[in-house]
C-alpha cells in the first residue's frame, strides 16, 4: 500500500470515530462554574486536534475483541468476560490527561500558538492556563474511574494512567534538564522521549486491554506498541518542526532551535561536529526567521542528522508492528499497523 493509501486508510479511521469521541468530551467535561476556569480547561480540546490516541484505544479495542470495526458500541462494548465496558470512556481519560500536558508543556516553553490557535495561557492567562491543565488531570481519573469494568481491572487502568502522569513528569524533568546540558547521548533522549511523549499511546493501547480482562502478554504487547510507535512520533515531530511551514505547523518553525531542545536531530549533528548552539541566530521563536531555519535544516542535511533521524522512526515503527503480532489478523489490527507508519509519514 502506497504512503498516500496508507495515510488516507488512516484518516478516515480516525474521522469515522472522532465525532464520537467529540461528543463522549462534550458529556465528560459539561461547562460548570467557575464558568472561566471550564471554558480553559476546554479550549484545546475544541481547538480541534485528530484524536490520534484515543482512536488507537478505540481500534485496540476492536482488535482484541475480534469485532468489525465501528459495530459495537463503544460505551457498551463486550468485555472478554461477557460484561459491558465503557471503552469510549478510556478513551476520552487519555486524549484529556494529552490536553493537559500541552496546557502545561505551553506555559513552561511560552509558546504563543497550539493547534493553529493562541495558546491556553495566551487566550486567557496563566494562572487560569495552570488551573485548567491541573481541572483537566483530576477529570481523567473521574472519567476512567466510570468505565463500569470488573473492580480489579478499573483499578489496574486507574494505576496505570496515574503512572502515566508521573512518567510524562519525569519526562518533561529530563527534557528541561537537557537543555542546560551538551553531552546527553541519544539513548539518554529516547529514554525521555519514551516518558515524555510514548507513554501516553502505550496507555492508549494498553488500557482496552485491561478494561477487557486481556491476557498479561496482550496487555504487554499493546503497551510496546504504543512506546514504539509514540517515540517514533515524537521523533517524527522534531523533523516536522524543522521542514514544515510554521502555518501548517501551528507554531513558529525551528522554534525547539532557538529553545535549545535536544533532540535525536541535534545530538546526531553534534555528532558530526556541527555547532548547534549557533545554528540560529535568534533570541526567542518570534524573531525567528524562515530563511534562517532554512540554513540551519541544509546544515543538518547536509551532516546525514534528519536522514539518521528518519531512520530511527522507521526502526521504531517496525517493531511496534510486531509488537501486534499477538492480536487476532482483523482489519482493526491492519488499521493499527497503518496508524503507526501514518505516525511517520504525516506532514510531508
Amino acid at each position: 500500500m502506497t504512503t498516500d493509501a496508507t495515510e488516507e486508510r488512516v484518516l478516515a479511521a480516525i474521522r469515522e470515530r472522532r465525532e464520537q469521541v467529540n461528543d463522549a468530551i462534550e458529556e465528560e467535561l459539561p461547562l460548570a462554574e467557575p464558568e472561566r476556569l471550564y471554558e480553559a480547561s476546554r479550549y484545546l480540546l475544541k481547538a480541534g486536534g485528530k484524536r490520534l490516541r484515543p482512536t488507537v484505544s478505540l481500534l485496540a479495542a476492536e482488535a482484541i475483541a475480534d469485532v468489525p470495526p465501528l459495530s459495537v458500541d463503544y460505551r457498551q462494548f463486550p468485555a472478554l468476560d461477557g460484561d459491558a465496558v465503557d471503552v469510549m470512556a478510556g478513551a476520552v481519560s487519555i486524549e484529556v490527561i494529552q490536553s493537559f500536558t500541552l496546557i502545561h508543556d505551553d506555559i513552561m516553553d511560552d509558546d504563543a500558538l497550539r493547534r493553529g490557535v493562541p495558546s491556553v495561557h495566551e487566550a486567557y492567562d496563566v494562572d487560569t492556563a495552570i488551573l485548567a491543565g491541573d481541572t483537566l488531570y483530576s477529570t481523567a481519573f473521574e472519567i476512567m474511574a466510570g468505565t463500569g469494568a470488573a473492580p480489579e481491572n478499573g483499578l489496574e487502568a486507574m494505576r496505570m494512567l496515574a503512572n502515566t502522569c508521573t512518567r510524562i513528569c519525569e519526562g518533561q524533568a529530563l527534557d528541561v534538564e537537557f537543555e542546560r546540558r551538551r553531552d546527553v547521548l541519544p539513548e539518554e533522549y529516547i529514554d525521555m522521549v519514551e516518558s515524555k511523549t510514548a507513554v501516553l499511546y502505550g496507555d492508549a493501547a494498553a488500557t482496552p486491554a485491561v478494561l477487557l480482562d486481556a491476557a498479561d502478554e496482550v496487555v504487554d504487547s499493546l503497551y510496546r506498541y504504543g512506546i514504539h510507535s509514540g517515540t517514533a512520533f515524537q521523533i517524527q515531530d522534531d523533523v516536522l518542526d524543522l521542514t514544515v511551514p510554521s502555518a501548517k505547523l501551528g507554531k513558529q518553525r525551528g522554534s525547539d532551535l532557538v529553545e535549545n531542545k535536544e533532540t535525536l536531530i541535534t545530538l546526531h549533528a553534534r555528532q558530526q561536529g556541527v555547532d548547534v548552539d549557533d545554528l540560529v541566530d535568534a533570541d526567542d521563536a518570534e524573531s525567528l526567521t524562515d530563511e534562517a531555519v532554512s540554513e540551519a535544516v541544509e546544515t543538518l542535511h547536509e551532516a546525514g542528522s534528519i536522514d539518521y533521524a528518519r531512520g530511527k522512526a522507521r526502526e521504531l515503527v517496525d517493531e511496534s508492528k510486531a509488537d501486534l503480532d499477538i492480536l487476532p489478523d482483523n482489519e482493526a489490527r491492519s488499521l493499527l499497523e497503518d496508524t503507526a507508519e501514518y505516525l511517520i509519514s504525516r506532514g510531508y
